[in-house]
């Protein structure tokens, strides 16, 4: 997705506050298998992590963020879309929204982890520009015993030479 892309239809972005982690711990308990808790949200906000989400017209969250500047990086540490509104092209407008605030940062590169599992996310990290760095044995709880995490990057200083070349 591009810079020039616009949000879908009817839906707005903006900082994710206080009042909004009961129904963001709530969307993420639905989505995901092993999801964050409350306290790990009212922790990252209170750290003074960037999070934001995005709300449909009736101004109920469909999708949310979470991420951390470490130094010139940014750590995607969360992404999560409503499983109702999956597949529509908000997750992919969360991380086009993640992408350049990385680049107001002029961060150099976004690293993130995803279940070995996951692919539809890794398909939606992989059509960002983002590549396998490594592989983090045992990283995050499964079923039966730990998954492995593929760590993604996307380099922003090489996305900007390719741009820039263009």
């Amino acid at each position: 997705m591009s810079a020039q892309q616009k949000l879908p239809e009817k839906i707005t972005l903006r900082e994710m506050i206080e009042t909004d982690l009961l129904e963001v711990a709530q969307i993420e308990k639905q989505a995901t298998a092993f999801p964050w808790s409350l306290k790990h949200f009212e922790d990252c906000l209170k750290a003074g992590h960037q999070a934001w989400v995005m709300t449909d017209d009736e101004q109920n969250i469909v999708s949310f963020t979470v991420v951390q500047k470490v130094v010139d990086e940014l750590h995607l540490l969360n992404l999560c879309v409503q499983r109702q509104q999956q597949g529509q092209g908000l997750g992919a407008a969360m991380l086009n929204h993640v992408i350049q605030h990385a680049k107001q940062l002029a961060s150099v590169l976004i690293v993130l982890e995803v279940r070995r599992s996951n692919t539809k996310a890794q398909a939606l990290y992989n059509k960002a520009g983002f590549n396998e760095m490594s592989v983090r044995r045992d990283y995050y709880p499964a079923a039966q015993g730990r998954e492995d995490a593929i760590l993604m990057g996307l380099d922003l200083d090489l996305m900007s030479l390719f741009a820039a070349s263009s």
